[in-house]
This record gives structure tokens, C-alpha cells and sequence, in this order.
């Protein structure tokens, strides 16, 4: 068939060969023919007529098939009869239907105790292959047969002697002498206890006596895993209806006195229900958890993670994990309960935290599911709406107010200087770790995170961590930036220029000097992403402050194309009347998203001001002054247009020979590894006698018209990065007025003073 050649087993099992192209399918074929002796040009070689025509003879002939009497000298002839009618499913099922009516089997394990007295080894190889087959007819009536208790253990003993093997294995003697059952509490139920051992050694049999299942066996064990699983429900069925059995266990496992040894033993046990409650339909599932909430599963948690013993921890971790996927709403109303009469340290999640921070795995394999279970429990995605309440409103004003101090404290305790205090490989992994979740964080969650980053400065000792010789803790530093920086919110970029936080990023692109790859390309893309969004007040902010240190990179055109956006706007906002239209448009641009903020989102930033940046609007106030240049001819605006470029470019050499660096070159000191701040106050530049300071007695910077230069420009700056361009006359005296204030305020606070 073109590219697949196809073969067929039995009537249900179809085999292919699957080529990539049609001729090597066709060079296999010819060879699989050549072996057959049949002819290649032939579509169908395979002869499916006989076995089908043989089968419906045999439904004719004889409505049942017949057994050859069970008896020693007969073993071969048995195993010879159960191989030859596994292939054809109707011979298959005469043979289970045979072995059921005659009670075949336990006259087989009869013969199988006579064998191993005569030690008549040629006898069991023959019984191991006839109960191999038996196995493989995938019957629940013969499985319970040979399952039950009289004949388990001579069914294991059965598939001890498998002939490919030279030495017998000794499996029996593992399930009654090594195997001990362990009751942590006693079970008095004679039915239950007798389906738990049976379902272990059935587990065992299909992991460890059977061999592996050829390609055509595979689907024939599908029952036994059925049995295995239906044993289970019942397991868990029947000790959720022992009311006292779980009192028990919950009383013993939470009581103080209980040694050390027996509380781990509950703790498996209960960790192994938990695990066999999987196998539950839903609403099974649901009754299941809901008996165990009652009964305090979680206070009970509580308690065993604040103990000492690593191994009972962990073992509570892994039950914790099966109660978040199930249910996270119920962990969260739980945890917001308990917050009302216990302290902070002692709240479940806290717990979670404290044992993910200080995992002692190399590779932190505990942190990750820790870190796990706490991203899905803060993910809005799955919190509840009701009529009366939002639990992602409770839950996150929760979260940030009695947890979240206790997740970032390992990430403040290491960037209180300028680069990590401690960078070795666990800790790194444990920051990239608490990193990842703040991303998902600021992502997902709105007001709450936006709050928290700004008063806690988290972003700035973020940016500390890019300085880790450790790559992926740079990076995924950098990708926390990139996700604030991504939602183009003007609160968080007013808060990146106030403290200068492009600073870090840029020295970790300067000392990564012409490597290409992953700190570089991301570096990159966030610049990209910048120029390509447009994002006005951060373009005019990299422009005006690190300008100078990135000019020299021409391998992508990215910061070529942010100083061209940057021109474009001075442009623009020295031509208002000139681009009325776009002007309007653009103001379109500062109005949120409808699904940025919530009503009630917004209510809580207009309340809240005071708290933050000075009570700035979210959306930049339009920049209403009107300019006189609206009556200057042409060549007097290009006049005072180029008087102020060149006072700003001797204005930037000035401050950048006054920050305290060796070298004039700005991307030599930059890159140096000492910590300055790359802007300096602008009235520095009124400074006489500075060395670069614009000095010649008949040019624009004269240092007579520094200080008033400065002043205009760096109000026309500020306009071009943060505001709008329709003017209006009532504000003209205002910039008169505040013009000696702009020069030492930041950015933002500008914009703020010009629009008041």
C-alpha cells in the first residue's frame, strides 16, 4: 500500500510497516517476497481465506472443544493444544469455556505438586507454558479461579519454572517469608483483609512473575489490569465505609505519643490510599476526599510537616499534591481559615514553602513539586466565582498578606548588595525557582503583585541576580523583567525609569560583550520589543540615559531604530499642529485594555495613591502647554531645534565625565564592573571648570545657557516620552514657574509637576 506493508496475526491484530518513501518500501517488499517465494508485482501475498474457512468449519463440526484428559503423561499434548488456539479468538474462546466447565485448572495444579515432588522438571516447563496461555485466554472467570486463595500460590509456583531460564526463580518464598503485611491499623474485616493480600500478590505477578508481553500479548493482559484496578475500588470502598478504622488512623497519626516509627508507618499507609483513590471514578473520587477532609486530613498534615523526621515530610508532601490536583478550592478555604486563629509561621502553605526553600536535594526534586502544587494553588484559572464572594479576591489578599513574604525571603536575603551574595548551584536553583512563580505571578495575578513589586522593590533586587555566574538564574531574572515590561502598564514603567533598572540589564549586555547567545538574543528581544510596541516613556528613557553606551552595537538595527523612534517624537512634539491627526490616535493608545483591570482593580489603585509613586495616574496626563513656537517661522524653530541637540550632546558628555569614571568612553566604564549611576542630576552640569564641559565663548552651551538649555530640554524630553501632543494655552506661566524644579526631579515626577 505505497508506503506501508501490512500483515495480519489473527483476525484482530494487525501489524504495519510504515517507510518514508515508497522506495525502500518497495526494496523491502521485494526481499519479504523473495524469502516467501511469492511474486513482488502481487498486491497480497498473504493467504486470510484458510484460517477464517477452518474456523467456520470448526463452528460447524463441533460446538465445544475437547480436553485432553489431565494427566501427567498428557502435559505436552495440553501445551501443545492452549499455544496452537491462542492465535484465532474463536478457539480462544472455546478453550476458556472448556477449562471453566471441566474445573481444569485445579486438577492442573494437582499435577503441578506431583511434579515438583518427582522433581520432574520437563513436567513444569510444560505447566509453565499451559498456565503462560491460560493467562493470556484474558478471562475474569479463570482469573478468579486461579486468584483465589487455595490456588494462588500454586499458580506463582506454576511460573517459577520457565524453561528459557536455567535456575527456578523463587517467588513463593518472596511473598510468604520476605513480604511481611503490616497492619498500622488493625483491620477486623476478614473480606477486606483477604482482598488486600490478594490484589498484592496479583500485583506482584503481573510486575514481576509474568515476562514481558511480546507485541501480540500486550492487549491479551487487559483483564488482569482490569481485575488489579476493580480490586483496588473495592479496597478503598470498603475502609471509607470503616468509620472507625480512619478515626483511628487520623487520632494516632496526629497524637503526640505515637513514636516516630509508627507515625511513618500511617503516613505510607495513608500516602498508598491516597494513591489507590486515583483508580476511583469521579464522583467516587469526590465522596472519597470529601470522607477524608471530614475526618481533617489538612489539620492532620499540618501537624506531620512541622515534625523532624525528613521521611514522614516527604511522605506528607506526596499526600498534600493528591489534595491540590483534586481539589485546590478546598486546600484554599482551609488555609484562609486557619489563618484567623494560628500565627503565620505555622499556616499549611508556609509549611510548603519553608520545606521547598530548604529542600536538601541537589537537584531540588522536592522544590519542584513543592513549587508545583503552590502555582496551581494561586492560579486564578481554577478559583471559584461565586454570587457572594470571588475566592480569587480572598484568596490573593490572603496570599500577598500572611505568605508572600515568606516565599521571597530567601531572594531579599541574597541581593541586599550588588551582586548575589551567595551564587552557588542550589541556591541559584532555588532563586530561579521562586522567580518562575513570581513571573507566573505577575502574569496572572493584577493589583496584588503590581503593589507588591513596587513598595517591596522586588524588581530592582531582581535585577541584582544578573549578575549570577550562573546563566539560568540571570535569565530567568531577565524574564521576570521582560513579563512586567510585556503588559506596557505605565505604573510599572514609571517605576522602572524612577530607578533606573534598565542599568543592570544593560551592564550584564555590555559584559557579555559579542558572545552570541541566549543573554544576548534576549537582551535583544526585550529592546525589540520596546521599539516594535512603541512604548513611549521607556524609548525616551533608554534614549536619553544609556544611549550612549549602546551606539556602537550595528549587528541588529534595534537600537538604531529606538534613537529613530526617539527622534520621531521630539519631532512631533516640536510640530504638534503638524500631526494633529496622529496625535489623536496615539492618545488612543494610553487607554487600558478592557481586560486589564477589573472595576474593582481600578477602585483600589484610585483609593490607594498615596501609596504609590505620589498618587500618579495610571494613564499620563496630555501635555496642555501651549508654546510659543506655534508662531515662530520655520528657521527659527530649526534654529532652537538644533541649539538644544547640541546642548544635550555636551550635556551627556558632561555628566558621563562627571559620575566619577577613568575613562571617557562610556561603554569601556560601563562595562568596568563598577556600580555608578549613569545619569547624574542635570543641574551637575551648571558645575564650572568640569573637565568636557562646554566651555567655547560663543557656542550654544556656553555655561550662561547650560542651566536654561538643560531645563528646556529636558521638559521637551519628558513630554516626548510620556504624553500626548494637544496643546492648550492655559498653562503657559506653569512652565515658567517649574522649570528650575524639573532639573533634579526624575522622569516621571516631571511629567506630573508640567500636567498639574
Amino acid at each position: 500500500k505505497d508506503t506501508l506493508i501490512v500483515w495480519s496475526e489473527a483476525e484482530n491484530y494487525d501489524l504495519a510497516l510504515s517507510f518514508q518513501e515508497k522506495a525502500g518500501c518497495d526494496e523491502i517488499w521485494e526481499k519479504i517476497c523473495q524469502v516467501q517465494g511469492k511474486d513482488p508485482s502481487v498486491d497480497i501475498t498473504q493467504d486470510l481465506v484458510d484460517e477464517s474457512e477452518e474456523e467456520r468449519f470448526d463452528d460447524m463440526s463441533s460446538p465445544g472443544l475437547e480436553l485432553p484428559s489431565c494427566e501427567l503423561s498428557r502435559l505436552e499434548e495440553i501445551a501443545e493444544l492452549v499455544a496452537s488456539s491462542l492465535p484465532s479468538p474463536l478457539r480462544r474462546e472455546k478453550l476458556a469455556l472448556a477449562l471453566e466447565n471441566e474445573g481444569y485448572i485445579k486438577k492442573l495444579l494437582e499435577i503441578f505438586h506431583v511434579c515438583e515432588d518427582l522433581e520432574n522438571i520437563e513436567g513444569l516447563h510444560h505447566l509453565y507454558e499451559i498456565i503462560k496461555g491460560i493467562f493470556l485466554l484474558n478471562r475474569t472467570a479463570l482469573f478468579e479461579v486461579m486468584f483465589s486463595e487455595e490456588c494462588i500460590m500454586d499458580v506463582i509456583g506454576c511460573l517459577e519454572y520457565d524453561p528459557s531460564l536455567s535456575q527456578s526463580r523463587k517467588h513463593r518464598e518472596f511473598l510468604t517469608k520476605t513480604a511481611k503485611f503490616k497492619e498500622v491499623i488493625p483491620i477486623s474485616d476478614p473480606e477486606l483483609k483477604q482482598k488486600i493480600h490478594q490484589t498484592y500478590r496479583v500485583q506482584y505477578i503481573q510486575d514481576m512473575v509474568l515476562p514481558t508481553p511480546s507485541v501480540f500479548e500486550e492487549n491479551m493482559l487487559s483483564t488482569l489490569h482490569s481485575f488489579i484496578f476493580f480490586n483496588k475500588v473495592e479496597i478503598v470502598g470498603m475502609l471509607q465505609e470503616d468509620e472507625k478504622f480512619l478515626t483511628d488512623l487520623f487520632a494516632q497519626l496526629t497524637d503526640e505519643a505515637t513514636d516516630e516509627e509508627k507515625r511513618q508507618e500511617l503516613v505510607n499507609f495513608l500516602k498508598e490510599f491516597c494513591a489507590f483513590s486515583q483508580t476511583l471514578q469521579p464522583q467516587n473520587r469526590d465522596a472519597f476526599f470529601k470522607t477524608l477532609s471530614n475526618m481533617g486530613i489538612l489539620p492532620a498534615l499540618e501537624v506531620i510537616l512541622g515534625m523532624d523526621d525528613a521521611q514522614v515530610r516527604s511522605a506528607a508532601t506526596d499526600i498534600f499534591s493528591y489534595l491540590v490536583e483534586y481539589n485546590p478550592s478546598m486546600v484554599r478555604e482551609f488555609v484562609m481559615q486557619e489563618a484567623q486563629q494560628n500565627d503565620d509561621d505555622i499556616l499549611l502553605i508556609n509549611l510548603i514553602i519553608e520545606h521547598m526553600i530548604c529542600d536538601t536535594d541537589p537537584e531540588l526534586g522536592g522544590a519542584v513539586l513543592l513549587m508545583g502544587l503552590l502555582r496551581t494553588l494561586v492560579d486564578p484559572e481554577n478559583m471559584l466565582a461565586t454570587a457572594n464572594k470571588t475566592e480569587k479576591t480572598e484568596f490573593l489578599g490572603f496570599f500577598y498578606k500572611h505568605c508572600m513574604h515568606v516565599l521571597t525571603a530567601p531572594l531579599l536575603a541574597n541581593t541586599t548588595e550588588d551582586k548575589p551574595s551567595k551564587d552557588d548551584f542550589q541556591t541559584a536553583q532555588l532563586l530561579a525557582l521562586i522567580l518562575e512563580l513570581l513571573t507566573f505571578c505577575v502574569e496572572h495575578h493584577t493589583y496584588h503583585i503590581k503593589n507588591y513589586i513596587i513598595n517591596k522593590d522586588i524588581l530592582r533586587r531582581v535585577l541584582v541576580l544578573m549578575a549570577s555566574k550562573h546563566a539560568f538564574l540571570a535569565l530567568c531574572a531577565l524574564r521576570f523583567k521582560r513579563k512586567i515590561i510585556g503588559l506596557k502598564d505605565e505604573f510599572y514603567n514609571r517605576y522602572i525609569m524612577k530607578s533606573f533598572l534598565f542599568e543592570p540589564v544593560v551592564k550584564a549586555f555590555l559584559n557579555n560583550g559579542s558572545r552570541y547567545n541566549l543573554m544576548n538574543s534576549a537582551i535583544i528581544e526585550m529592546f525589540e520589543f520596546i521599539r516594535v510596541e512603541d512604548i513611549k516613556s521607556l524609548t525616551a528613557h533608554v534614549i536619553e540615559n544609556y544611549w550612549k553606551a549602546l551606539e556602537d552595537v550595528d549587528y541588529v538595527q534595534t537600537f538604531k531604530g529606538l534613537k529613530l523612534r526617539f527622534e520621531q517624537q521630539r519631532e512631533r512634539q516640536d510640530n504638534p499642529k503638524l500631526d494633529s491627526m496622529r496625535s489623536i490616535l496615539r492618545n488612543h493608545r494610553y487607554r487600558r485594555d478592557a481586560r486589564t483591570l477589573e472595576d474593582e482593580e481600578e477602585m483600589w489603585f484610585n483609593t490607594d495613591e498615596d501609596d504609590m509613586e505620589d498618587g500618579e495616574a495610571v494613564v499620563p496626563p496630555s501635555d496642555k502647554t501651549k508654546n510659543d513656537e506655534d508662531i515662530m517661522d520655520p528657521i527659527s524653530k530649526f534654529m532652537e531645534r538644533k541649539k538644544l541637540k547640541e546642548s544635550e550632546e555636551k550635556e551627556v558628555l558632561l555628566k558621563t565625565n562627571l559620575s566619577g569614571r577613568q575613562s571617557p568612553s562610556f561603554k569601556l566604564s560601563f562595562s568596568s564592573g563598577t556600580k555608578s549611576n549613569l545619569t547624574s542630576q542635570s543641574s551637575a552640569s551648571n558645575l564650572p571648570g568640569s573637565p568636557g564641559s562646554p566651555g567655547s565663548p560663543g557656542s550654544p552651551g556656553s555655561p550662561g545657557s547650560v542651566s536654561k538649555s538643560t531645563s528646556q530640554m529636558a521638559a521637551i524630553t519628558t513630554k516626548g516620552g510620556l504624553v500626548g501632543l494637544v496643546d492648550y494655552p492655559d498653562d503657559d506661566e506653569e512652565d515658567d514657574e517649574d522649570e528650575d524644579k524639573e532639573e533634579t526631579l526624575p522622569l516621571s515626577k516631571k511629567a506630573k509637576l508640567e500636567s498639574s
